[in-house]
């Protein structure tokens, strides 16, 4: 799990590639937040960054191209990045960042370490996301990671529902990951009621999802 965060003060750089940069200086990550989306909101463009130059570390937003990157430039230089469905997940990347930096985005989605590889479907980027998740412990942690982004325990507790709501159009990649994992691990995947969006995945509760869900609620 991501370590506490570090008080402050802390400074950041908030850019568009306009020359304007912006430089601030908080004392904890939600001054930091609001600091950034006036920020992020006040402007038009097609990239915004954050660098944390102390640490070697920067996050990149692109609504223009719909990725978010993250780069850690400190010791050996790492770039990954992550294909964003919905409009709404970007300030919550930037406040993870606040939070943790580089790591703290670890559990965010499904980071790919070649820009490249975005340009797959949905669903080859999610069937290659579970074949690099070669142990029981990593699977079970990774399905926990979706369901709590997405999902809830239905009302008899016999049931976790995943992409709680959501349509068969949302998620793709998450969506075909998940059925990966749930096939590796010998979950049982049960059909959702008739009334159940048609993006749902329903799972019957198992020992070892009820131990990790719980640590992640």
């Amino acid at each position: 799990m991501a370590r506490p965060y570090n008080p402050g003060p802390k400074q950041f750089v908030f850019a568009v590639g306009d020359g304007n940069d912006q430089k601030v200086s908080v004392g904890d990550p939600q001054e930091a937040y609001v600091a950034f989306s006036a920020f992020f909101r006040n402007r038009d463009s097609e990239s915004y960054t954050i660098e944390d130059e102390p640490a070697g570390q920067s996050l990149v937003l692109m609504p223009g191209r719909g990725v978010i990157a993250r780069i850690e430039v400190a010791g050996q230089r790492r770039s990954e990045y992550l294909e964003v469905d919905r409009p709404n997940r970007y300030l919550p990347s930037a406040m993870l960042f606040f939070e943790n930096g580089y790591a703290g985005l670890d559990y965010f989605g499904q980071w790919f370490s070649d820009l490249a590889d975005l340009d797959a479907s949905p669903e080859t980027r999610g069937a290659a996301r579970a074949a690099t998740i070669t142990t029981e412990a990593a699977a079970i942690e990774e399905v926990a990671r979706i369901w709590v982004n997405s999902g809830i325990v239905d009302p008899s507790n016999q049931y976790y529902v995943f992409f709680d709501s959501h349509g068969v159009d949302d998620d793709r990649a998450e969506r075909a990951e998940l059925l990966g994992l749930i096939e590796c691990l010998g979950l049982e995947r049960v059909d959702a009621p008739a009334e159940a969006a048609d993006g749902e995945v329903w799972v019957r509760t198992d020992k070892r999802l009820d131990v990790e869900c719980e640590r992640w609620s």
